[in-house]
């Protein structure tokens, strides 16, 4: 246990380091998933068949290959393409994978709505989208705060994953230093407090959230 303690105390700095680099990446890629799933959720439920499959055959291909693989094939894919930094290309590889979670997600809780509701509003002289975007999305999205909620926690464990293509954030920063001190299971209890940290501030935030919108009800 004091062996434990010391390792926390004297390599914080290059944790704090590593925490600054993983909530970057967990904000940007969550942020670029969201607008993903929006995106890919309003073709999932439109009238156009073409537009559904392109939404189905997104869902299909990110449900069915592992997060790593798909972060390794952007990664990879990308530099073949461009020169763009590690950062940018964990980022792609996350928003893949976690937009189309959000989209099913966001579809569910559109669904979820009465059919009333877009009647009355389509009656009132609105358009589909004026609809959609005034009535329909505000309702849709207070449904969805707790799915909502618990993928982003899963997105920011899920960025763990990035350090596979040599991104520093939090795990990177264990997996290196239990290298240079031979000494891996110490680091990653180290880093798994971090991460239990991580997920208590966003639950507590999300549960904070979730009483506001039940008191406005």
């Amino acid at each position: 246990m004091s062996h434990f303690i010391e390792v926390f105390i004297g390599s914080y700095d290059l944790f704090l380091h590593g925490l600054w680099k993983t909530l970057q990446l967990s904000v940007a890629s969550l942020i670029v998933a969201f607008f993903i799933g929006l995106f890919i959720a309003i073709l999932k439920i439109s009238k156009i068949k073409p537009l559904q499959w392109i939404a189905d055959v997104y869902i299909w291909i990110v449900r069915g290959t592992p997060l790593i693989v798909q972060i390794f094939v952007l990664f990879y894919g990308l530099v073949e393409i461009m020169l763009i930094p590690m950062f940018w290309a964990g980022v792609a590889g996350l928003a893949f994978h976690n937009g189309a979670y959000i989209a099913e997600i966001i579809r569910g809780s559109i669904q979820s709505i009465d059919k009333g509701q877009t009647e009355a509003g389509r009656s009132l002289g609105m358009t589909a989208g004026k609809t959609m975007r005034r009535i329909i999305l505000p309702q849709a999205f207070r449904r969805a705060v707790p799915s909502l909620g618990n993928q982003f926690i899963i997105g920011v464990k899920d960025s763990s994953l990035v350090s596979f293509i040599g991104f520093q954030e939090l795990f990177g920063v264990a997996s290196s230093e239990g290298s240079n001190h031979f000494d891996y299971l110490t680091y990653f209890l180290v880093v798994a407090v971090y991460y239990l940290v991580i997920v208590l501030v966003l639950t507590l935030v999300v549960r904070y959230i979730e009483k506001k919108l039940a008191r406005s009800d």
